[in-house]
C-alpha cells in the first residue's frame, strides 16, 4: 500500500469527555454527536473514552454483563465507520470485544478516515482492584504494542491501566507513533480522603506526562465524567506535548469536546534536544524480561 501523506505538519486532535447512561444506544448516539461536533471544529483524529458505549460495568462481577460485548467488526464499528467516512476523520473507539465464546477483550479500534478499520489494540495490562474487577471480564491482549498509519497521523493506542507502564509507552513509541492515545475510565474511590484523591490524580497525570517526555511524542488522555455506581470519574482529559507540557485540559465534572492542534515539528525538535532514543543502552536491558531481580 502507498504511504499515507498529510498536507501540513500539524494534526488536530478531538477528545470526547462524556458521561454515560444505562442504555448503550443512547451513549453511542451521544458519542456520534460529539464526533460530529469535533469534526466541525476541525478535528482530524477523534478519541472516545474507555468502554464509551456503557457505564463502567467492571465495578461488579456479573455474568449478565457479558451481553454488553460485541464483535469487531460489529454493530458499533459499522456505525462509526460511516461517520469516519462522512466526516473524513480517524476515530479511536474503545469497545468490549467478544472474540469467541468465553474470550473477551477490552479493545481500542482505530477506524481510518476512509471508514476502514486500520487496526485494533487489545488492552494488555488488566487490573483487579476494588471496583475495577476487569480480570473477570477481559482476557489480556495478544496483539502487542503497535502503531497504525492513518490518513491523519501515526497512531498508537493503549488503554487505561496500561498508562502506568513505561514499557508499554516505550514500545509503542518505538513502533513509530506520533500520538499515544489512552482511552480511560478512572475516578475517585468512595470514602477516600481528599489528600489521597489529589495524590492519586497527580500521579496519574504525572506518569503520562513522563511518557510524553521520555518518548518525545504527544500523549492524549480521554477520561469520562459523572457518577456511576460507587465511582465518581474525575474527567480532566488532557493533551501533553513531546516536552511533557499540558497544552489542553478538560474540567473535572463537565462533558466536553476538546479540539487541540498539535505541531508535529515538536517531535523532531524535542528529540533533537533530548536524544533519549539515541542514548538508550539496548544492549543492557535484558533484565526487563524478568518479573523482579534475576
Amino acid at each position: 500500500m502507498p504511504k499515507k501523506t498529510r498536507a501540513s505538519n500539524s494534526t488536530t486532535i478531538g477528545l470526547v469527555q462524556m458521561s454515560c447512561e444505562q442504555k448503550p444506544e443512547t451513549n453511542l448516539k451521544k458519542a456520534i454527536a460529539c464526533i460530529n461536533d469535533a469534526a466541525k471544529k476541525g478535528a482530524q483524529i477523534v478519541c472516545l473514552q474507555e468502554l464509551f458505549r456503557s457505564q463502567y460495568f467492571c465495578q461488579t462481577e456479573d455474568i449478565e454483563l457479558f451481553k454488553l460485548a460485541e464483535t469487531i467488526p460489529g454493530p458499533s464499528t459499522d456505525v462509526l465507520s460511516k461517520v469516519a467516512r462522512q466526516k473524513q476523520v480517524v476515530i479511536i473507539a474503545s469497545l468490549f470485544e467478544k472474540r469467541a465464546a468465553g474470550v473477551y477483550h477490552n479493545t481500542a479500534v482505530i477506524i481510518d478516515a476512509s471508514g476502514k478499520i486500520a487496526g485494533k489494540y487489545r488492552k494488555m495490562h488488566i487490573p483487579d482492584d476494588p471496583l475495577y474487577y476487569e480480570k473477570f471480564y477481559f482476557t489480556p491482549g495478544d496483539l502487542g504494542f503497535q502503531t497504525h498509519d492513518t490518513a491523519h497521523g501515526k497512531v498508537g493506542t493503549l488503554v487505561c491501566w496500561d498508562q502506568w507502564f513505561p514499557e508499554a509507552a516505550r514500545l509503542t513509541a518505538l513502533s513509530g507513533a506520533e500520538f499515544l492515545f489512552y482511552p480511560t475510565a478512572i475516578g475517585w474511590l468512595p470514602d477516600e480522603n481528599e489528600e489521597m484523591n489529589l495524590a492519586q490524580h497527580s500521579a496519574w497525570e504525572t506518569i503520562q506526562r513522563a511518557h510524553a517526555i521520555a518518548n518525545g511524542i504527544y500523549v492524549v488522555v480521554v477520561n469520562r465524567v459523572g457518577h456511576e455506581g460507587k465511582l465518581t470519574f474525575w474527567g480532566q482529559s488532557f493533551v501533553a506535548d513531546p516536552f511533557g507540557r499540558i497544552i489542553a485540559k478538560a474540567s473535572s465534572d463537565k462533558e466536553e469536546v476538546m479540539v487541540v492542534e498539535c505541531d508535529l515539528g515538536k517531535i523532531d525538535e524535542t528529540r533533537q534536544n533530548w536524544p533519549f532514543l539515541r542514548d538508550r543502552r539496548i544492549d543492557a536491558y535484558d533484565g526487563l524480561r524478568f518479573r523482579y531481580g534475576e
